[in-house]
């Protein structure tokens, strides 16, 4: 009878085991779904608001639903569930490529349905005014030489009263002036904080570009950076967080 009882506190033990494990995954699958996604950062083109080895929540309520918001994308319906909740400008958003929607990108709106959108020496305007920029401290950027490089840093005001920062590399780079953007019904206009090292919406779709983005494609609005780890670094090797976490950024707001 003893060998029967501790058979059968086993065997509970394990279904127990087993039933906690498939209710964690169906309330982290309903969270990833509905709630909060994790995204990591790979490229520089939002610095200095998201960083190489910056790791953040995207909020999926904050625009309604689309079938982006699903895993796996399903074409199950169009257009965003529930309708009316719309971006903003100076929202930081994660979208998926136009031309490819199994990739993520992660971008500032700056122009909206019907806008138009020109930058002019570096300068953006959206419907043929100048958006307010001022000269802010600069940048300090650590090359893989180990040396510090200055870069130029702006102050954006954009006409809603939502301000962040941008970086200029360079003078005149090729993505200073263009022509005039007009954006589609349905669509938004994209850049990147550094603006002189991200391929937006300045670069068309045939151009191998972001273009603009349908509503449809977004995938929420970036809040907040929960980890961060410097350039080079793995979040997963633990053992090196005393030295290769930015401590600093952790459980900050995206702006």
């Amino acid at each position: 009878m003893s060998v029967t009882s501790d058979t059968k506190r086993k065997e509970g033990g394990v279904g127990e085991t087993i039933r906690v494990i498939i209710h964690a995954l169906i309330i982290a699958l309903v969270i990833r779904t509905f709630l909060f996604q994790p995204f990591n950062i790979p490229s520089g083109s939002m610095k200095e608001t998201l960083l190489i080895g910056d790791y953040l929540f995207v909020s999926k309520y904050s625009y309604g639903y689309s079938q982006y918001s699903l895993p796996f994308s399903p074409p199950i319906f169009s257009g965003r569930l529930p309708g009316g909740l719309l971006p903003q400008r100076g929202d930081v958003v994660v979208f998926r490529l136009p031309r490819d929607p199994s990739t993520d990108y992660i971008k500032r709106v700056i122009g909206l349905p019907g806008d138009k959108i020109q930058v002019t020496g570096g300068q953006v305007s959206i419907n043929g005014v100048t958006v307010k920029r001022e000269r802010a401290p600069d940048f300090i950027e650590t090359e893989e030489t180990g040396h510090d490089k200055p870069v130029k840093r702006w102050k954006e005001t954009l006409p809603n009263g939502v301000s962040y920062y941008t970086l200029d590399l360079v003078d005149n780079g090729f993505l200073d002036n263009t022509d005039v953007y007009t954006v589609p019904p349905g669509h938004y206009f994209m850049m990147g904080d550094n603006r002189d090292n991200s391929t937006d919406s300045r670069v068309p779709e045939d151009r191998q570009g972001v273009g603009y983005v349908p509503l449809e494609n977004i995938v929420g609005k970036a809040q907040l950076i929960f980890f961060s780890v410097y350039e080079g670094e793995h979040a997963w090797q633990f053992w090196r967080w005393p030295v290769a976490v930015r401590w600093n950024r952790l459980m900050t707001i995206v702006r």
